[in-house]
């Protein structure tokens, strides 16, 4: 049975062509997403955002993605490139960048149905049976075969995943539904001030995750009786969804069914939430399980030699407790406790690092001591200079201090002083 099963949903995959929308800007997150794409942005030590849902693909046995780009695309582009564009087309497996073109308009895309309708063609080409249309600024694991396997046994058009989120963080965040028992979508609201809550949850709602699948003829005829639509603005949760429930089976699928482990999953959309997220990578043993090699997370990484840790004098001792530390980053006399280090890190003596995510290429000269921050790709932090201390003086500066005390601090904002 087991066997029948994986043949089943592997053939459902390859019928299945993924649409990746990775045109986020990310504006919450202020000055991390000033150069970036928020899926082009950092995450654990050595990945991008975006490697999380091509991860989840590939893992699925879906092989045939678009990645759909639009907000300051370089870096993005580039990580495809570099680390994506390995797959053969003529062996039916793809990984394409469809960068806004204005194919069906004079306009970028307008919505996140617009940016899925100006590709019809090229989706058309791929003769799929379904399309599944993902998000692709989230952090999370989740096998899209049972996702699949249920839009298909529920006779639905179109299958919404979806999970249980407090109310007070998913107002004005996500879109909230209300289903019946089989989970048969009946209201859909995009980001509401006050989501209704799960009837057998208090404090709960059933929040969207941005991943759809649809029945590909039935996505085409919605997206061209919505590009016809005044007044539409083009997006699946403020325009389709709403307009399709009444009429047609559109079910939930809720992503706690995808794993057998307890469901992760992360809108890393704001400085907090980025800080945090990256905090859990360094728990002893993290709800994300990074190590597992059955679900493997790909990126494209560059070849470099192992962290080094040197000196072993008193005051003077290269250690890091309870952190992570990638390739090429050398620790050089400097204690680093609770921290995330990406590759490429230069930590000179006597400093103190404490619950720190330090992006790519960032060196800390000699008597540093930094304290909750977020040190931006490419910095060089001055001799001495003290960082999530005082937040006044952290604003002075010109650093950004966060709701909760986290400090973010950019190549820009040191160049200023």
């Amino acid at each position: 049975m087991a066997d029948h099963n994986a043949r089943y949903i592997s053939n459902l995959t390859r019928d299945t062509y993924a649409l990746i929308l990775a045109g986020g800007k990310g504006s919450r997150l202020h000055e991390l997403t000033n150069w970036r794409a928020k899926p082009a942005l950092y995450f654990g030590g050595k990945f991008r955002i975006i490697d999380f849902p091509l991860s989840n693909c590939i893992n699925s046995g879906i092989r045939r993605v678009g990645v759909v780009t639009q907000y300051k695309s370089h870096s993005l582009i580039r990580h495809l490139v570099r680390g994506w564009g390995h797959f053969k087309k003529e062996l039916g497996e793809s990984v394409e960048v469809l960068p806004a073109s204005q194919r069906f308009s004079e306009h970028w895309y307008a919505g996140t149905a617009d940016a899925v309708f100006q590709n019809i063609d090229i989706i058309r080409d791929e003769l799929p049976k379904y399309v599944m249309i993902l998000s692709g600024d989230h952090i999370y694991r989740m096998d899209y075969g049972n996702m699949l396997a249920h839009h298909v046994e529920t006779g639905a058009k179109m299958t919404v995943s979806c999970m249980s989120v407090p109310t007070e963080e998913a107002a004005g965040a996500f879109g909230v539904m209300s289903v019946e028992e089989d989970y048969r979508i009946t209201g859909f609201e995009e980001k509401p001030a006050h989501p209704a809550q799960q009837p057998n949850r208090e404090g709960y709602c059933l929040a969207s995750m941005g991943n759809y699948v649809f029945d590909t003829e039935f996505l085409f005829e919605q997206l061209r009786r919505d590009a016809k639509t005044k007044n539409s603005q083009r997006d699946f949760g403020k325009d389709i969804i709403p307009s399709i429930i009444a009429d047609h089976n559109v079910y939930a699928y809720p992503f706690e069914n995808s794993t057998d482990e307890t469901a992760y999953w992360r809108d890393v959309g704001t400085i907090d939430s980025f800080w945090e997220a990256n905090m859990e990578m360094v728990a002893p043993v993290p709800q994300l399980n990074l190590y597992d090699q059955s679900w493997p997370i790909w990126t494209y990484q560059e070849q470099l030699p192992p962290a080094k840790f040197v000196w072993d004098e008193d005051g003077r001792r290269g250690e890091a407790t309870n952190s992570v530390v990638s390739g090429g980053c050398i620790i050089s006399g400097s204690t680093l406790r609770q921290s995330l280090v990406f590759s490429n890190v230069h930590v000179h003596s006597y400093g103190q690092i404490e619950e720190a995510v330090i992006l790519p290429d960032v060196e800390i000269m000699r008597y540093c001591r930094l304290r909750k921050v977020i040190i931006d790709r490419g910095c060089v932090i001055p001799e001495g200079m003290e960082i999530g201390f005082n937040h006044d003086v952290d604003r002075e500066r010109g650093f950004r201090v966060s709701e909760k005390g986290v400090v973010l601090v950019t190549k820009e904002m040191l160049e200023a002083l």
